[in-house]
């Protein structure tokens, strides 16, 4: 072949490559996981130990970690990442369970254990399931903290974490003690132990390809100041209208197990702009003031719980006020079968003295308690001064600043049961043998041809086009086409 000819068939292979290779590195590349949840219930008989009566002890729930079903605990928001080439799949979520049991007269509990910030790693088909654990030893008393402890092992009985659908999730996989798990804790189990089994459901975000980069053409130049760098930042507000607001409340973690147990067999119906975030209900458009300590704000939305045995309770229009003395009450209008009224003072809550930073005056979990007259409105289900759940509260006073994250549950966290396997995408449901399908760049859904057989293809082609370039600029002069005269 003359070296003109090998000369453009290299420069057409070159350009070739070059448009496929990226598409599958793009593919191969890790996609951010970016909400959803984790149940588990640790483990069903210890929960049976810390509230049986040796033990007499109890639970409660922190950082937004709720209850599902009968013995479940519920992780939130989870984020990390996913390859669907290889399998490789982490994901962390937030929230935590503290029990205690054993109390002594010194107010403290001989069984003091925390369990929070699950995280899940699953690679090369082994799955295990790291968290944080704080536990006070049973004989010595010391506590120990430790960090992301592998704390279970979990059999994926050959589940094939491979795909590329929008969520991956996992239903009742086994989980078995490791050594570590029972150091941590507190020696009440022997590694080996069956622990209560894990189900996840996270959202994958679409993998999006990556912009190339400008190769540079001399030496960088320093940036220069703009006017607007150069000017000081504008005052942060520290009192005055508030621009926007949230409530986060639960009402009482019983509460809702009552409602969607097996007595009153019930649920409950959010409106008006209110929203879920597993163990709290969120009351969001705050309006109102702030000034040198003092709250007064209202909420939009409105829950209603109904049931059987006569269950029907419905809150609205929500108002919160923080005194100078920082005490809290949270009124609402509500409606039972046996009550009605409006600006029902429900609950108190301990807010302390919350100050503005960077225009957010916020409070999280306020321990609060319920009033007479909200005994009355649940019915004297309670008496006053039961527990309730704790109230977080925040408000800008700034248009910047932003309202703390409501729990993410993810998309699959109102749908069906999640299945055994990642959920595969509309180009997984028919795969090719050894080969690779991937996605049209242009977005029409239509397979490209596996990147070696097209490469290949688009070469054999290239060579073809550039053979019979070169015969045509070779032909005899007779062969040409005339030429008109000049």
């Amino acid at each position: 072949m003359p070296a003109r000819l090998r000369a453009l068939v290299t420069v057409v292979c070159a350009v070739v490559l070059g448009a496929l290779l990226p598409v599958g590195a793009a593919h191969a590349a890790s996609r951010t996981v970016q909400g959803g949840r984790l149940d588990w219930g640790i483990k069903t008989s210890f929960q049976s130990y810390v509230t049986g009566p040796i033990a007499k002890g109890s639970y409660s729930l922190t950082g937004g970690a709720a209850t599902v079903g009968g013995s479940r605990f519920r992780f939130h928001s989870a984020t990390g990442t996913y390859d669907g080439d290889t399998g490789a799949f982490r994901a962390g979520f937030l929230g935590g369970v503290h029990f205690v049991g054993h109390g002594k007269a010194d107010g403290t509990h001989q069984l003091d254990l925390t369990i929070s910030r699950p995280t899940i790693r699953i690679s090369g088909g082994t799955g295990t399931l790291h968290v944080d654990v704080s536990s006070k030893a049973k004989d010595t008393g010391a506590v120990t903290t430790s960090t992301q402890v592998p704390f279970a092992t979990l059999a994926l009985g050959g589940i094939d974490m491979r795909g590329g659908g929008n969520a991956v999730a996992l239903n009742n996989l086994p989980a078995t003690l490791t050594a570590e798990g029972a150091k941590s804790f507190a020696g009440y189990y022997e590694a080996g132990t069956e622990l209560d089994p894990v189900s996840l459901s996270t959202d994958v975000r679409a993998a999006t390809a990556e912009q190339p980069r400008a190769t540079p053409t001399g030496p960088a130049k320093a940036k220069e100041p703009t006017v607007s760098a150069a000017k000081s930042p504008s005052p942060k507000a520290t009192s005055g209208a508030i621009r926007d607001g949230a409530v986060d409340w639960g009402v009482r973690r019983t509460f809702r197990e009552y409602v969607t147990g097996d007595i009153a067999k019930g649920k409950w119906t959010l409106s008006s702009g209110a929203q879920d975030g597993g163990a709290l209900f969120r009351f969001p458009s705050g309006q109102g003031t702030y000034s040198d300590g003092k709250l007064t704000a209202s909420f939009a939305g409105a829950v209603r719980f109904t049931g059987e045995n006569g269950l029907d309770l419905a809150l609205s229009g929500l108002r919160a006020t923080v005194g100078t003395d920082g005490t809290g009450t949270l009124y609402a209008d509500a409606a039972s079968a046996d009550f009605t009224g409006t600006g029902v003072p429900l609950i108190t809550f301990t807010a302390g003295q919350p100050a503005p930073r960077d225009g957010l005056v916020a409070l999280t979990e306020a321990p609060a308690k319920l009033t007479a007259r909200g005994a009355r409105a649940f019915g004297g289900m309670y008496k006053a001064g039961t527990e309730m759940d704790p109230v977080s509260l925040a408000v800008t006073l700034t248009d910047a600043a932003e309202l703390p994250a409501l729990p993410d549950l993810g998309s699959a966290a109102t749908g069906a049961e999640p299945s055994a396997t990642p959920e595969p995408s509309a180009t997984d449901a028919a795969p090719v043998a050894d080969t690779e399908n991937t996605a049209s760049a242009s977005g029409s859904g239509g397979p490209l041809l596996p990147v070696g057989l097209a490469a290949g293809s688009l070469l054999l082609v290239a060579a073809a086009f550039a053979y019979a370039v070169h015969r045509r600029r070779t032909r005899p002069a007779v062969d040409a086409p005339d030429r008109p005269q000049a």
